[in-house]
């Protein structure tokens, strides 16, 4: 009786819209054989100007934007500073006068909404994800090879590369997308970023520096293990993988890799008539 009365109540809650499909998730039927595929996004095809997403229970086509100059004179040039930082720190060790900082556009703060996970009462998430440019479908297998065939350099020499990368970034990199990894969900253990983008795929990521910037994005999450994956979707998650492995070292497997798909385009910088939150693309 008591199951028949809690079904019924279930059943109320959904017909008057109170209660949505999405607010009862159970994470781990996301997983199947040791990987999850993601239902509710789909990557664009080459030179596609939209993405396709289910946001909010609709399934809609939202058209794509690409970074403005602005945007990638500022990753450009905090990224460099980052790589003169790391060179001071070689050649100078305990005598450097700098060390890396936790602000700029490395670490992108995200956040999310989806599905509360079962130690929460709420959907809401926030995480700060290391985050960066990705290459486009022509340009991504030749920054593969770049990457593997100076894995095994010293330091400095990846330092170079790196810098000439972002150097050159408009021309090596896609303008409407960025890449970044889920690295603790896998099953039994779900992060809420990662249950919530499998969710909806809507979220906005800020990053924490003046000038800054927030980008409303569609996350496609892709499993490495997933056989279905297309060619450049396996080389995203191949790519993602070795340029977090190319700074910070090997490791024991590949990630989820996400591809962060731009949508819209702010200028949050403070204290300036521009910034504020002022929309600037589209």
């Amino acid at each position: 009786m008591e199951k028949i009365i809690l079904l019924a109540i279930l059943g109320l809650l959904f017909s008057i819209g109170l209660l949505k499909a999405e607010d009862i998730v159970d994470p781990e039927t996301f997983w199947k054989d040791g990987y999850c595929v993601q239902t509710t996004a789909q990557t664009p095809s080459p030179g596609a100007a939209s993405i396709r997403a289910e946001v909010d229970g609709v399934w809609q086509d939202v058209p794509l934007v690409d970074f403005p100059q602005s945007f990638w004179d500022w990753n450009r040039s905090q990224r460099q500073e980052y790589l003169d930082i790391f060179r001071e720190m070689l050649e100078k060790g305990k005598e450097a006068t700098r060390s890396p900082q936790l602000s700029g556009p490395h670490n992108g703060i995200i956040a999310t909404y989806g599905a509360a996970r079962k130690d929460s009462r709420f959907k809401l998430n926030n995480a700060v994800k290391g985050m960066g440019f990705l290459p486009n479908e022509n340009k991504i297998g030749e920054l593969i090879q770049l990457l593997r065939d100076n894995m095994e350099q010293p330091l400095d020499v990846k330092l170079n590369v790196l810098d000439s990368l972002y150097t050159h970034a408009e021309k090596n990199f896609s303008a409407n997308r960025m890449g970044s990894l889920e690295l603790y969900s896998e099953p039994g253990f779900n992060t809420q970023t990662f249950i919530n983008q499998m969710v909806n795929p809507a979220c906005v990521t800020v990053w924490l520096d003046i000038p800054t910037y927030k980008i409303k994005q569609i996350a496609r999450l892709l499993h490495p293990l997933d056989p279905q994956l297309t060619a450049y979707e396996r080389d995203a998650v191949t790519y993602i993988n070795l340029i977090h492995s190319f700074f910070h070292g090997e490791f024991p497997r590949d990630y989820i890799a996400v591809i962060y798909y731009n949508t819209e385009v702010y200028d949050s910088s403070p204290g300036r008539r521009e910034g504020r939150g002022t929309k600037i693309s589209p």
